[in-house]
């Protein structure tokens, strides 16, 4: 048992030292990083103004974009889903659900020659449509799946 806390603490104050030296060194810089979190987006209420505070726009045509996610949610707390595309030239995905209070869950930047493709769980505090966007080529598309939520996971 002691073994185990041991190895933990090692393991932390091993990967603390490691930021340390890169910050010092000038290859991280925490600034940069906490510049890249879209606070606007995640502050938002309501759809359409998380939408233009996330993409810059409220228009999303359908797009070649697959949702995967249960129609119905027996718990909103933990709600699967998965997204993925076939379009080319992606470089940025978000998914959001219509009715919660701030609709964004989340925003992903891709690298070159990144899939096109994530997995996450999210949060429901009623039925509602869960919308995927895709960045590609420049321009922002959309596809929607409804799911349905027995037991809300926003203090519902």
């Amino acid at each position: 048992m002691t073994s185990n806390k041991r190895r933990v603490f090692l393991k932390g104050t091993l990967a603390a030292g490691t930021v340390g030296v890169a910050v010092g060194a000038g290859l991280l810089a925490p600034s940069q990083l906490l510049a890249a979190w879209p606070e606007p987006a995640f502050k938002a209420r309501g759809f359409d103004e998380s939408l233009n505070a996330a993409l810059g726009t409220t228009e999303l045509p359908d797009g070649d974009i697959s949702i995967t996610a249960p129609e119905i949610a027996e718990n909103g707390m933990v709600v699967p889903v998965t997204v993925e595309t076939g379009m080319g030239d992606v470089t940025e995905m978000a998914l959001f659900v219509e009715k919660n209070g701030a609709p964004l869950t989340s925003k992903y930047v891709l690298g070159a020659g990144a899939v096109p493709m994530f997995a996450t769980r999210i949060k429901m505090g009623e039925s509602s449509d869960v919308i995927a966007a895709v960045k590609s080529g420049g321009t922002w598309y959309g596809a929607r799946q409804e799911v349905k939520v027995t037991i809300g996971g926003c203090g519902g």
